[in-house]
């Protein structure tokens, strides 16, 4: 495949659409409860966030390349067990070499096997375009999930308990001094889904493309 294919004006639009203008949590509205689950920390946050990116950029690929050979009326099937054949290879790394977040994410790793943004990016791309293009749009969809969710678990904790990555970061700011004290709600799940709607709102303001026509 050539140089210009792989870094052609659709590839670099697979990548940056759904970072912005067609963002799956902020635009779809996909991929909601993790951001409410798992953003306490940046730590699991991040975890998740890269488990997602390998399922589903070789989940996209693997159906791409069986796509001409899949049974229409089987194909949610198929596509099923390939998400979840991943995600268990997934989930026992994660076992074996992070296991406190492993456990920490605890049944949220086995849920990516129903993950509406996996499931509908298989469906509607991965059974109708080619293997780089559905590797783009793989990566693309994840990163635009992960930016997410790693900026809500950031402020998350940062607030709701003045670290980051469990270091003490306002405390080793001064900024206690101040007078600050952690906003015990920024650690329950509604504040998750205030800050996912804070961001919405931001992206809405400044992008008149993503406001809906009166």
């Amino acid at each position: 495949m050539s140089k210009s294919k792989l870094l052609s004006k659709r590839t670099k639009q697979l990548l940056s659409d759904p970072l912005d203008d067609n963002n799956p949590i902020t635009v779809q509205v996909l991929g909601i409860c993790s951001a409410l689950a798992i953003t306490v920390q940046l730590k699991p946050a991040i975890v998740m966030a890269l488990s997602v990116l390998v399922v589903l950029s070789v989940a996209n690929v693997i159906i791409s390349l069986m796509r001409k050979v899949i049974p229409s009326r089987i194909r949610i099937i198929v596509q099923l067990v390939v998400v979840a054949t991943l995600v268990i290879l997934v989930d026992q790394v994660l076992r074996a070499f992070v296991y406190d977040v492993s456990k920490e994410l605890s049944v949220f790793v086995g849920l990516i096997i129903t993950n509406c943004i996996i499931m509908g990016r298989l469906e509607a791309f991965g059974m109708a375009n080619g293997p780089w293009d559905s590797f783009m749009d793989g990566l693309g969809n994840s990163f635009g999930y992960a930016w997410i969710l790693i900026a809500v678990a950031f402020f998350r904790e940062l607030l709701g308990s003045g670290t980051l990555f469990g270091y003490p970061v306002l405390e080793s700011l001064g900024i206690y001094e101040l007078g600050y004290e952690n906003n015990g709600m920024m650690i329950l799940p509604p504040m998750a889904l205030i800050t996912v709607g804070v961001i919405i709102w931001i992206q809405r303001v400044k992008n008149i493309k993503l406001v809906e026509s009166k």
